[in-house]
């Protein structure tokens, strides 16, 4: 696959190395594309690539460019990823997919539409381990499940912390890492919550999330806590309690181990070391569904990907953080009776 790469940040630096570790597997760089030449150019010299554009709108007509990595900020999602399928272009979007329900329905409709491909890059989504936890769950081995926690966090400094809290781009922890969390607890619930219940909030200055938790519960009765935060260090762990046993993961973002206690038996660890860093899986994926003429996956699904993205928002709407020049839409889902302590001093 021929790759083009709009944007240049962080995240898109660690998509061009992975590519450029699968050229085994005819994974290419073509081109990259920035608002800044020199941003452009530098990227290229770094990753390789022979092409480089001072704007996302060269980069889709270079006639060279099968499929679009998008790594720019949340809010422009939408429109960056409707820029590349309008030019023919297949799609793997960074997550979060889009600001809003209607956003990312109108984007894989018009994928459809124009027989193209596009993805959600929920790389964890993938990883080797959480197919060997699909199974272990599905084969009831610690029963029923009851309770389910995450927690993810992280310190954001200088110009980081800045982008990360802006409002005009989509910001704040929920959207950037809460995506980790709520993905992880619908991989092992495969469903959508029917409540949830925002316990603490503390929306900073710049008007976004900087530190939430919140509790999630099932129809079957099981109650999930998730912890994300932009502005503390937490450990990436999880841990899953059922009734004839429980499963930990010591980091289930980047999640190469699991261990297994089941009842009346000693814990057991299993391992499933990642190829690369893991992103290497999702662009497997992509491969694999536009080899096959697929508009969209059938392992993360378009209604696993809107999912989230409606319970993302009415979690946002609960707390009225609407984002700068974002037109608020009415809340998708009435279950979303939220109970919410601020915490204005953290």
């Amino acid at each position: 696959m021929k790759w083009g790469i709009l944007a240049t940040g962080n995240i898109a630096k660690k998509f061009a190395s992975t590519i450029n570790q699968m050229s085994n597997e005819n994974e290419q760089l073509a081109a990259v594309g920035s608002r800044h030449m020199d941003s452009a150019k530098a990227f290229a010299r770094e990753y390789d690539i022979l092409r480089y554009y001072d704007s996302y709108e060269a980069l889709v007509n270079d006639s060279d460019v099968e499929a679009v990595y998008v790594a720019t900020p949340n809010s422009l999602h939408y429109e960056n990823c409707r820029l590349c399928l309008e030019h023919g272009k297949h799609v793997l979007c960074e997550k979060p997919f889009t600001i809003n329900e209607k956003q990312a329905q109108e984007l894989y409709r018009l994928a459809k539409d124009k027989h193209l491909f596009i993805m959600e890059g929920l790389w964890i989504w993938f990883l080797p381990l959480y197919n060997r936890l699909r199974n272990i769950l599905l084969q009831g081995t610690i029963g029923e499940i009851k309770h389910i926690s995450c927690q993810y966090g992280f310190v954001a400094t200088g110009a980081r912390k800045e982008r990360k809290f802006n409002s005009a781009l989509g910001g704040g922890a929920l959207l950037d890492i809460g995506i980790y969390n709520l993905g992880f607890l619908r991989i092992v619930t495969g469903c959508d919550p029917q409540n949830v219940e925002t316990t603490k909030v503390h929306i900073n200055e710049n008007g976004t999330d900087d530190y939430s938790c919140l509790k999630l519960t099932y129809n079957d009765g099981c109650i999930a806590e998730s912890v994300q935060t932009i502005g503390e260090e937490l450990k990436r762990n999880a841990r899953i309690e059922g009734t004839k046993g429980s499963i930990f993961l010591p980091d289930f973002q980047h999640a190469k181990t699991l261990i297994l206690e089941v009842d009346g038996k000693g814990p057991e660890t299993i391992e499933y070391p990642v190829d690369i860093n893991g992103f290497e899986y999702e662009i497997r994926e992509a491969g694999r569904c536009i080899a096959s003429g697929n508009s969209a996956s059938a392992i993360y699904t378009p209604e696993d990907s809107i999912a989230l993205t409606r319970l993302m928002y009415d979690i946002r709407m609960s707390w009225n953080m609407i984002f700068d020049g974002e037109i608020q839409h009415k809340p998708t889902n009435s279950l979303f009776q939220i109970v919410i302590q601020y915490c204005p001093n953290r």
